[in-house]
């Protein structure tokens, strides 16, 4: 096997990883323009840490000001550190007889399987480290109550619901999580809403106010706009028991939902670290003559301030 195969296959996996498609709804965001500080080389505990300088300062702005001096405010610049998610791929075990005479389509054949577990993990974190822990005036975090605005002739609401009971996100509840934003402080122009799988469902079935505007989406374009919002679609959106947001990896019962999550595009710290190949050639196995392949990865995707993030799961119906 020839000795360059392994730094083959490490180019191959980052070129995967900074090519292959990212999550759209990240698309856009500016990477940190910090560097990646590694603390613990080659260790068990090896970690990659980043600084990030964060600020609330916002001068008073005078109108037709008659009065000097001018008050004199001080700036103030914090910073945070940052520890980058650290994501490991177990052991794959690749004999030389698979090997000999490989072409770069064996090499991504060895390495899509590590590629896609990667991302699939680290853009699932990712969404749940961005979704808000639970709701305040800072962070909402609404339920869907099904409200359509339209009533029976006996005068009560036409509510919209499933048969299992979870209540559809309508127009007037994506109205009323506009308000909540507004009110927590968001700019509009810059806010991206990702919708979980039930809830671009239930805006599908609602062709009166939402279908045409879903179904003209196409991956490539620019994110259709929806009351302010610029709509994102994802399958791994964190669990909700009601406003709490459930523990990363927590298994969420018949009645905790999914959640569509709002932030502002410019709250959004994302960064990407090393990526590490971890490689046994099997010229040191005499026995099964395999190699042994895996990778490490780091990457963080966070807000940079408990603000401008927000939420809306799915209710119960009584």
């Amino acid at each position: 096997m020839p000795a360059n195969f392994p730094g083959l296959w490490l180019k191959r996996v980052e070129a995967n990883l900074t090519r292959a498609d990212r999550a759209p709804w990240l698309n856009g965001i500016t990477e940190l323009d910090v560097p990646v500080i590694v603390s613990g080389s080659g260790d068990i505990s090896e970690l990659n840490l980043i600084h990030i300088p964060t600020t609330d300062f916002e001068p008073e702005v005078f109108i037709n000001n008659t009065a000097y001096p001018l008050a004199l405010v001080d700036y103030t610049d914090d910073e945070v550190i940052v520890k980058l998610d650290k994501y490991q791929t177990a052991q794959t075990s690749i004999s030389d007889d698979a090997i000999i005479g490989s072409s770069y389509n064996k090499i991504d054949a060895a390495t899509t399987s590590h590629t896609t577990a990667i991302l699939k993990k680290k853009y699932s974190k990712a969404i749940h480290s961005i979704a808000p822990a639970g709701n305040t005036a800072a962070t909402p975090v609404l339920v869907s109550t099904g409200r359509t605005g339209k009533f029976k002739a006996d005068g009560t609401e036409i509510i919209k619901k499933t048969p299992g009971g979870r209540l559809m996100l309508t127009y007037l509840d994506l109205v009323d999580f506009r308000a909540a934003c507004v009110a927590a402080g968001f700019d509009m122009d810059g806010v991206r809403l990702v919708l979980c799988d039930d809830h671009w469902n239930d805006l599908l079935v609602d062709r009166e106010n939402f279908g045409d505007q879903l179904v003209n989406y196409k991956s490539g374009e620019v994110a259709p706009v929806i009351l302010g919002f610029k709509i994102y679609n994802y399958v791994n959106n964190p669990n909700y028991n009601g406003t709490n947001k459930l523990a990363y990896g927590a298994i969420p019962t018949a009645t905790q939902y999914k959640a569509s999550i709002a932030f502002q595009e410019a709250n959004i710290a994302v960064k990407t670290g090393l990526t590490k190949q971890y490689f046994s050639i099997a010229s040191g196995d005499t026995g099964s003559q395999t190699n042994k392949l895996n990778y490490r990865h780091y990457f963080m995707a966070v807000p940079k301030r408990l603000k401008y993030i927000a939420a809306i799961t799915s209710g119960i119906a009584a």
